[in-house]
């Protein structure tokens, strides 16, 4: 009797302590066939020049994951979690970085007070950027102010591509607690980790800094943001990047209304010349039974010192989901996109080249000549496990 009254207080102890905690097994697998083009006008010699590419590519509804969540119930109110996510090139099964764990990497303690979190994590002005884009910044619909910023140079902004943009390593970041009528926010501070002395001029490259605050209550959602990074050009000058954008959507019900303002402002040391790329997004969700159609226009135009016109691309988007259960889902997507006084943004790159990625490149303009407009096109599956 007493064999057995030990083997129950075993029992019930085991089965308190997994209450307690959990560890969970999750990813998406999402593949497609993909079409993008790209027309040049005025090439020397040769006049209009169009460039195709048709492939198998993956991330064209949400992106291709692998990861592995978990928490633990510390008592008191206190929970430790962990967070560890990365990216899958399915199409061709390659790795797609060689940190492994490179979309989050975190671990973090919550309670009453919020929530701090330690890591590789998402900068609070991405956050913007991706949930108020009916395209989610994935994929041949993705926004037009995502592709300017991640790759500043396609608009004739200078070169300081943001490798903060996405994500930030080596960060502290602070998140309100979701208990405050709605009201919610987070604070983000990366550490560059350079070696600092008393010689002179110290590089900062990879510091962050920034900060999101928003309200969302019934069918309102609003946000505003700004980020600071600190980024090396081309020739070894360095900068920073500064991001401020205002979103929001409205949900009516039959539609859900979106719109984004964002600015994206390179700042270069030691000459002092500024380069900025303002964005505008305007976007809508629509349920149809069982589907979902989204569509977006949106617009990046670059303001740059000196003489000459501003660089800017016009880029619109048409796409449907179709929900074949809560996991599994079909979708269609289109884009076009105009470019216009040196701009040169593709609709589309979403292949990855070749086998393992050699032996191809991606559809671009055609260097000496004049980027006028590109097409895409994305039509694939997507799993969640």
């Amino acid at each position: 009797m007493k064999k057995s009254l030990v083997a129950l207080a075993v029992l019930a102890a085991a089965g308190a302590a997994s209450a307690q905690s959990s560890v969970t097994l999750f990813g998406i697998v999402d593949a497609g066939v993909s079409y993008t083009d790209a027309r040049t006008k005025n090439v020397p010699g040769v006049g209009s020049v169009t460039q195709k590419q048709y492939g198998m590519s993956n991330s064209g509804y949400n992106s291709s994951r692998l990861g592995f969540r978990g928490t633990e119930d510390l008592g008191g109110g206190l929970a430790a979690g962990f967070w560890l996510e990365a990216p899958l090139g399915n199409d061709n099964g390659a790795i797609s970085n060689a940190n492994f764990f490179n979309r989050r990497s975190t671990v973090s303690l919550s309670g009453g007070f919020g929530e701090i979190r330690l890591g590789r994590d998402y900068t609070p002005t991405f956050w913007n950027d991706t949930t108020f884009d009916p395209f989610g910044t994935v994929g041949v619909g993705n926004n037009i102010i995502s592709v300017a910023h991640g790759s500043a140079n396609i608009l004739g902004a200078g070169g300081l591509a943001d490798a903060a943009y996405f994500r930030s390593s080596n960060s502290v970041g602070y998140f309100l607690p979701p208990n405050l009528g709605g009201f919610y926010g987070q604070m983000m501070y990366g550490f560059d980790e350079n070696v600092s002395n008393n010689t002179g001029f110290q590089s900062q490259q990879g510091r962050y800094a920034g900060g999101r605050f928003g309200y969302a209550n019934g069918p309102l959602d609003v946000a505003i943001a700004y980020g600071q990074s600190k980024v090396v050009d081309t020739a070894l000058l360095e900068g920073k990047t500064k991001t401020f954008n205002l979103g929001a959507s409205y949900d009516l019900g039959v539609v859900k209304l979106m719109g984004e303002l964002s600015q994206v402002r390179n700042d270069f040391e030691p000459s002092g010349a500024t380069a900025k790329v303002n964005g505008w997004l305007l976007g809508v969700t629509a349920p149809v039974g069982a589907g979902l159609i989204r569509a977006s226009v949106g617009q990046a135009r670059a303001s740059l010192d000196g003489p000459g016109d501003d660089p800017r691309a016009t880029k619109f988007a048409l796409g449907y989901v179709h929900n074949l259960s809560k996991r599994t889902a079909l979708y269609a997507t289109v884009a076009h996109t105009t470019n216009k006084d040196g701009s040169s943004v593709v609709s589309s790159n979403n292949l990855n080249q070749g086998v393992a990625g050699v032996g191809a490149t991606s559809v671009g303009f055609v260097a000496g000549g004049e980027a006028k407009s590109s097409n895409g096109f994305d039509l694939g599956i997507r799993h969640s496990f």
